[in-house]
This record gives structure tokens, sequence and C-alpha cells, in this order.
């Protein structure tokens, strides 16, 4: 698992982000989720409750965390932001390239 340098954070989860990375680092999530690259080209970004990422499965991948929510509403409200943000400075929805090339 490796952490996107300039890290998105929910609105919900502002104030705890520390808190949050730290408890997905070492496997306690308490509900939270992270957002990630999209595993397929198909789709823009993946929602995973953090939870997740302690099952054998994920701990084999090597998952770029690009963002942390508080609860799937702020997960969702995150990944409609970075889209937007992604459309408003190129014009397109290649958010994979966006986050890669600005890592």
């Amino acid at each position: 698992m490796r952490w996107y340098e300039k890290l998105y954070v929910g609105e919900k989860a502002k104030k705890i982000r520390y808190s949050i990375i730290q408890a997905v680092r070492e496997g306690r999530p308490l509900g939270y989720y992270v957002l990630t690259p999209a595993a397929n080209e198909q789709n823009l970004l993946d929602l995973y409750p953090a939870v997740t990422l302690s099952l054998p499965y994920y701990r084999e991948k090597d998952l770029l965390i690009v963002g942390v929510a508080l609860d799937f509403e702020d997960a969702a409200a995150l990944a409609g932001r970075m889209i937007s943000e992604v459309y408003r400075k190129t014009g397109g929805f290649d958010i994979r390239s966006y986050l890669l090339g600005e890592e």
C-alpha cells in the first residue's frame, strides 16, 4: 500500500485525517473509506471500505491510496470533487494520468 503525496481528504474527515491515516496503516480502519485509482480502465476511482484492505487479496496488491474519507457519503463527495478538479484543470476525465503525473 502506497500513499499519494498530495492526499485528498473528505470534508468530514479533515479534522481527524491523521487519525484516519494511522488507523488504516495499523489495520484498525473503524469504518473509514479510501479512494484509489480504478482497477480497470472503464472507471475513474475505486472507493473501498478501509477494512477491505486487511483482506489477503488487497494486502498483496500495490494500491495507491489517493484519498481518505470518514464514511461512504464523504467518500462519494470527495470522488466528485476530485473528478471535478481533474476536469477543470485538464478538460478531460483521465484521473489516473492526472494523479500519476503529479506524483
